[in-house]
């Protein structure tokens, strides 16, 4: 990677770090250091209890399979209206999006079905309390049980290398700098190993069985060795983790994977979108109902 520039070598941190906008890169403009909403904005509510405010990035892609899963188990109170939050418009700093998750980062979910409404923000907690709702997706032995839950969080610790770190500065940085691409492609792959050991002697990540553990992992890991996280497989040599990918390919067959996919989805190919979801049958409308 001797090709890839340095930092400029002149550069020294300032003895206290202002915010100088726009600070560069994809998402300069809604990068801020300071929280609460921006505007007035309340959000759309539907007809199910379970309303879901997301975007199909990994996070937000984690809770539309988990909700498509426990669909198709039969668990029909897993019946969910997803509204898109457009995350490049800043509609994350709406004051209703705000009041469900004051950390303003998609997903995030009310539960209307009990006496008080519950507002359920973080991908993981997310995970679990549907888990937990519906007593699914979570083994009810204490030893796979607990091993579901620490690669459960394994993932909340890892993701934000691959993504803010690995997928930021390889993909979407102003510039390429050959310290931090370095030093994140160290830890992707080394994170990767780690997924190939296990997987090498387990078909899911808990042990024999699917679990909320798999459905937080793929949408980062299992995406990447499939090619769809960053362009970054020939770089990232992905084809050396052959458990990941025999794992990510069976997760990514599984039908209620690739409606979860679907959902929230406002970029690539037509067919693959569904901006809104409220129903089931709205996977089987025609292209431009599902653009709508």
């Amino acid at each position: 990677m001797s090709d890839i520039p340095n930092s400029p070598p002149d550069y020294v941190p300032p003895r206290v770090w202002t915010w100088q906008q726009p600070n560069g890169g994809q998402f300069a403009s809604i990068n801020r250091p300071v929280a609460g909403p921006t505007h007035d904005k309340p959000l759309p509510v539907g007809r199910h209890p379970l309303q879901l405010y997301s975007l199909a990035t990994p996070n937000g892609v984690k809770v539309t399979v988990m909700l498509e899963e426990l669909l198709a188990l039969g668990h029909a109170g897993a019946e969910y209206d997803a509204w898109p939050v457009r995350i490049q418009n800043g509609d994350q700093f709406g004051s209703g999006f705000v009041e469900v998750n004051p950390n303003s980062k998609i997903p995030a979910l009310m539960d209307h079905s009990g006496p008080l409404p519950q507002r359920v923000f973080e991908s993981g907690a997310i995970l679990l309390y549907l888990a937990q709702k519906f007593d699914a997706l979570l083994p009810a032995d204490p030893a796979a049980r607990t091993e579901a839950l620490s690669w459960l969080f394994w993932q909340m610790g890892s993701a934000p290398y691959l993504g803010g770190g690995f997928g930021h500065f390889y993909t979407y940085a102003p510039a390429k700098m050959q310290y931090p691409i370095d030093r994140f492609t160290m830890e992707v792959k080394r994170q990767l190993d780690v997924l190939n050991r296990r997987l090498a002697d387990h078909p899911f990540l808990a042990g024999s069985d699917y679990s909320i553990a798999d459905i937080a992992v793929w949408p980062w890991y299992g995406n990447l060795v499939l090619g769809q996280q960053y362009n970054a497989g020939e770089f990232l040599q992905v084809h050396e983790y052959t458990h990941v990918v025999r794992w990510a390919r069976a997760i990514a067959a599984r039908p209620a994977v690739k409606r979860g996919r679907m959902v929230n989805r406002t970029w690539g190919e037509p067919s693959e979108q569904l901006h809104e979801r409220h129903d089931a049958s709205d996977f089987d409308t025609q292209t431009q109902d599902k653009l709508g």
